[in-house]
């Protein structure tokens, strides 16, 4: 799934400088990705470490994280499931072909017809397995996880749910097949909560703490708002040109409350190690992470230059502090 802010290029980069302060045996840490998108950072560390507890407040987060990081059992019939949901019949009337593609009288086509019919058909038979227990909740997510990434990959866009494409682009032509969203399994158990950050960190505690805060005013709530429809799946009225839900807008997204939030986080991290990636183009400078970090114990900072989402060329820093108990 593209996705702005991904680490998915980076994430050995990380992984590798991690390890150089903690340690290579990571089989008895705790490790927590606070802000965690889809999962990237999470799932390189799921099988190496005693734990890790995965948060994001967005709802198709949960689900992924939910998928990737908390499924452990192999689900032995997933791909069974798979088939079953690609040969049903395609469904009419359901809420993604309504507000969400234009053969309906919606004026957005975020989706072409047929496949906004298959959202629907896919995720209202999900839905009826789970009230009916037919399924249980890891294969609930994983279900859900694999129409979220399948309906990506032919949703209209430019890669974002900000605004739709006026004429279907070829990807979105293509008739969708549910794929699966794979996942390693493990035997440990992690945690995936659905939680304001600076709200979660009070109640959790670990070795290692990875922020990956939003860095400008980019709210994920608003880019990726059509991924929270299709997995919440609820019944409210979209609102305006692109048909959006409500959303909240996270503090790390307002400059004028940004350092607070960012320091109240650092502050009440109960974790021995903190790592803070953050881009050179955010709302705080890389001095003004200094600052704030350093005031909580042992700082250092590490820098790779990488292609941003729009191609283009920016760094991103990795602060890191050993926190003085």
């Amino acid at each position: 799934m593209n996705y702005i802010g991904s680490k998915r290029k980076l994430v050995s980069w990380i992984e590798n400088e991690i390890k150089s302060f903690v340690g290579e045996d990571l089989s008895e840490k705790v490790f927590c990705d606070i802000f965690a998108g889809t999962g990237t950072i999470g799932r390189r560390f799921k099988t190496q470490v005693k734990k890790v507890i995965a948060n994001d407040l967005e709802h198709y987060s949960y689900i992924l994280n939910k998928n990737y990081i908390q499924n452990n059992d192999a689900l032995d019939d997933k791909l069974l499931r798979i088939e079953e949901l690609n040969a049903l019949d395609v469904e009419e009337n359901g809420f993604i072909y309504r507000h969400y593609a234009l053969g309906s009288g919606s004026k957005r086509q975020y989706f072409s017809d047929i496949n906004a019919k298959k959202i629907d058909t896919i995720r209202e038979q999900i839905e009826q397995w789970y009230k009916t227990k037919e399924i249980g909740t890891q294969m609930y997510t994983f279900l859900l996880a694999s129409l979220l990434e399948s309906a990506d990959k032919v949703a209209n866009t430019a890669s974002v749910y900000g605004s739709f494409l006026k004429k279907l682009k070829a990807s979105a032509k293509e008739i969708m097949c549910l794929e699966a969203a794979d996942f390693s399994t493990h035997t440990k158990e992690h945690t995936v909560f659905k939680q304001d950050a600076n709200a979660l960190i009070h109640t959790i505690r670990g070795d290692i703490l990875y922020i990956d805060p939003p860095y400008n005013q980019r709210q994920y709530g608003l880019y990726y708002h059509i991924l929270n429809t299709i997995s919440q799946y609820d019944d409210f009225e979209p609102q305006g040109k692109t048909g959006l839900r409500t959303y909240t807008r996270s503090n790390y997204c307002k400059t004028k409350k940004v350092y607070e939030s960012f320091e109240t986080l650092i502050a009440n991290a109960d974790f021995e190690y903190i790592f803070v990636s953050y881009n050179s183009e955010g709302h705080m400078s890389k001095e003004e992470i200094k600052n704030i970090m350093q005031k909580y114990g042992t700082y250092s900072v590490q820098t790779k230059e990488h292609r941003r989402f729009d191609a283009g060329t920016t760094f991103e820093y990795l602060h890191v502090i050993k926190k003085e108990q």
